[in-house]
């Protein structure tokens, strides 16, 4: 039995654990707690295509595992925490027959995870870059602006209409046609990996100083630096 080969597969499970644990957490509105279990499965996300291609231990099993695990770490987890913030914002409406129902709003966050990852694996354009935003830094996004949000939310008349019209907005970016540079590095020369670099040193220095509010804005700045190099 070659071992080797599981390896990828077996830290994709582990993210997979990971993303339950973000769910458990969020149901329970411990959101810190929360987004270090999607940190955790995103490092591992990572960790699991890298240690494929090092171990040349590509699956087709192995491929779909990972959507599996990325619905879950990616969809599901975060739109439960944006589930449990639109509830506690949902105290500044009027009406208290609609409160109960504008949290489900959130799970729009899923459905359109599960677009992309189905629309993922099916694109052969994206071997090499991805077009529209991956699902782990939506989900890191969205996990960083609930936990920044939460102490805020309750009852606060401002916050709730952005955030109902955030949700579809960044969500609509999973699908979207617009290119996004890989975070995957081939090598650690500076030629070809500028925007890599770049975007790492700016994104270590958000969380430095905004410690985890700094993620959501460190995505903006990955969608962003994107943009920017499409236009090049």
């Amino acid at each position: 039995m070659n071992i080797r080969k599981h390896i990828p597969n077996l830290i994709t499970c582990l993210a997979l654990v990971a993303g339950c644990i973000a769910c458990l957490m969020a149901i329970e509105g411990r959101f810190l707690a929360a987004l270090w279990a999607i940190l955790a499965a995103a490092i591992l996300d990572f960790l699991d295509g890298l240690s494929a291609r090092w171990l040349q231990a590509y699956s087709a099993t192995g491929k779909e595992l990972d959507s599996l695990s990325d619905m879950v770490s990616f969809g599901v987890a975060p739109g439960m925490m944006v589930f449990d913030l639109l509830g506690d914002a949902s105290y500044a409406l009027s009406w208290e027959a609609v409160q109960r129902y504008v949290p489900f709003w959130a799970f729009i966050i899923p459905v359109f995870s599960a677009l992309r990852l189905a629309k993922f694996n099916i694109d052969v354009r994206q071997s090499a870059s991805f077009i529209g935003l991956p699902t782990p830094a939506h989900a890191l996004f969205w996990a960083s602006v609930s936990y920044a949000l939460q102490p805020l939310v309750c009852a606060n008349e401002v916050l709730f209409p952005v955030l109902l019209l955030s949700v579809p907005c960044t969500s609509l970016l999973l699908i979207s046609e617009i290119p996004m540079f890989s975070l995957k590095v081939k090598s650690i020369a500076w030629k070809g990996n500028e925007m890599r670099y770049m975007l790492a040193v700016c994104s270590i220095g958000l969380v430095f100083f905004f410690h985890f509010r700094g993620i959501a804005v460190a995505v903006l700045l990955y969608v962003l630096l994107s943009v920017l190099t499409l236009k090049k």
